[in-house]
């Protein structure tokens, strides 16, 4: 593989694409495995009893709120 091919643009794009996705993909485990955790305390039946769907909903909008936060503080920082 030609070396310079690494720097090309679209290369650059690719990856960086990449890994958002990885990070995407990441949060939403960490945002379902905390839900679930803290939302579903019994045996899951065929669907979300109202309190748990209500919980699930409030604790994802939570985590985004929180992540977006965050993300905002780094960039400030820089």
């Amino acid at each position: 593989m030609d070396p310079s091919a690494l720097q090309s643009p679209e290369l650059q794009n690719f990856l960086n694409q990449e890994k958002e996705r990885a990070m995407i993909n990441e949060m939403v485990g960490k945002l379902t495995s905390s839900c679930w955790d803290k939302c579903i305390t019994g045996t899951p039946g065929s669907k979300f009893s109202s309190s748990e769907a209500n919980c699930l909903t409030n604790c994802a909008q939570r985590y985004m709120e929180m992540s977006l936060t965050i993300v905002k503080r780094f960039q400030n920082m820089q």
